[in-house]
């Protein structure tokens, strides 16, 4: 039920995502009085139940002098709607059941606690953006045109798909980007696939069959991150979009070992809570909360007659040779920082830097803690 009560809510959610100054929390008016916590609910699931927009869960929470870290609450736990004496609303934890309290939980969990990674700390930047194959871009639906007659479409605007859609359902408008290249091979991983607007459908479309032409499907534009263009493609809202409220991290049972290929800052250097791009996937059996260390290859020295040097000062004739012979020394490789994956594609993955002792760069190694 929550799962169809966050489908419903997701093109509100997307839209919120553009318009975050103008957010105002308030209740829905369906909202239940109580809430008895479901094993697999999330936070953003609760919080759907009793927010239009539910990227405010936060606030719902943070207002709450009680459930000072929500990430604690378990299956079970009853939590109630209040109001503060400013009239603000807040999901409290019921007082009456103790056995619930998060403090209490903490004590008796001890060591084996849970360790987390609070969505809230990387939903700006990946809740939305997909990383997904030639192939997998070229079988989407695609916009046509809109009833404005312009090759750019805002706001307000019907736009046209070919395609068979949901009537009544939400869909994101993506636009194919940037190839992600294995920089070890030159292998093409994935493209970026980038979120530019929202729409809800209110006209399905038809496939052309020998008794019929194709019928377009048409959207209403509701929410735009930037101008929609011809040929953009149209996926489910939803289509992975199902991250975590918060993450279970960590290390993998198996050896893994890999390279970040790429950042989302464009910038040539990242770090604590950058997001970065990794030659591995769900082939490999990443997973969303996997713990890996970033790594470094310290540099070449060359042993020579005259003493140790580094291979940049080594003589012209050396590196035009590229030949060091038995001097050539590698030193060991060093752990530049952590990170943790939080999403998951067949062939690559984003993940988000947790710690860092230097700068990280597009080409470390990333590999078991």
């Amino acid at each position: 039920m929550l799962k169809k009560i966050a489908t419903v809510v997701t093109l509100l959610v997307m839209s919120g995502f553009f318009n975050v100054l103008a957010d105002v929390l308030k209740i829905r008016d369906d909202a239940p009085a109580s809430y008895v916590v479901q094993k697999g609910d999330t936070l953003w699931d609760i919080s759907a139940l009793y927010l239009n927009e539910p990227w405010l869960w936060p606030q719902l929470w943070q207002m709450n002098p009680q459930v000072d870290n929500p990430h604690l609450i378990y299956p079970g736990d009853t939590l109630t709607l209040t109001y503060d004496a400013q009239g603000k609303p807040r999901l409290m934890v019921n007082d009456n059941v103790k056995r619930l309290s998060p403090t209490a939980r903490k004590t008796m969990k001890g060591g084996d606690a849970i360790s987390t990674l609070p969505l809230s700390m990387i939903r700006h930047y990946l809740t939305f953006e997909q990383a997904l194959t030639e192939e997998q871009i070229a079988a989407l639906p695609y916009i046509l045109g809109s009833n404005a007659n312009v090759k750019n479409s805002v706001n307000d605007h019907i736009i046209y798909a070919k395609g068979v859609l949901e009537s009544g359902a939400s869909y994101g408008v993506y636009r194919k980007g940037k190839p992600y290249v294995d920089i070890d091979d030159g292998t093409v991983l994935g493209f970026e696939t980038k979120l530019m607007a929202t729409a809800r459908a209110f006209r399905p479309g038809r496939a052309a069959t020998e008794e019929s032409p194709t019928e377009a499907a048409s959207l209403n534009v509701l929410s735009v991150k930037r101008e929609i263009k011809q040929g953009d493609r149209l996926m489910p809202a939803l289509e992975g979009q199902a991250l975590p409220a918060f993450f279970i991290m960590q290390k993998p049972d198996f050896e893994i070992d890999g390279r970040i290929i790429d950042t989302t800052s464009n910038l040539r250097e990242s770090s604590k809570w950058d997001i970065v791009v990794l030659n591995r996937g769900g082939l490999n059996e990443l997973k969303a909360g996997h713990m890996l260390g970033i790594y470094r290859n310290s540099p070449l020295v060359i042993d020579g007659k005259n003493g140790p040097v580094y291979v940049e000062d080594a003589n012209k004739l050396q590196k035009a040779m590229k030949n060091f012979g038995d001097d050539t020394i590698q030193l060991p490789r060093e752990k530049v920082g952590e990170l943790m994956v939080f999403k998951v594609a067949e062939r690559l993955s984003f993940a988000i830097i947790t710690k860092t002792q230097q700068p990280i760069r597009v080409g470390d190694t990333i590999a078991n803690l």
